[in-house]
């Protein structure tokens, strides 16, 4: 994931930032909770796809 492009995304729920994790491919979003995939290097921003953090530890 480019750094341009993490400088540029924000979460789309709190307009928070989001942190990458290269070996789950997700986008963090630690106020949230939430993981958001990153398919075939294409942030896929969308609530109903995100993966809520909560009950799993933190990588």
């Amino acid at each position: 994931m480019e750094s341009r492009l993490l400088d540029i995304l924000v979460c789309p729920l709190c307009k928070g930032r989001l942190e990458f994790q290269r070996q789950s491919a997700e986008l963090v979003c630690h106020a949230d909770r939430l993981a958001f995939p990153v398919r075939d290097g294409i942030p896929v921003m969308l609530e109903n796809e995100a993966r809520s953090l909560d009950g799993a530890a933190d990588a």
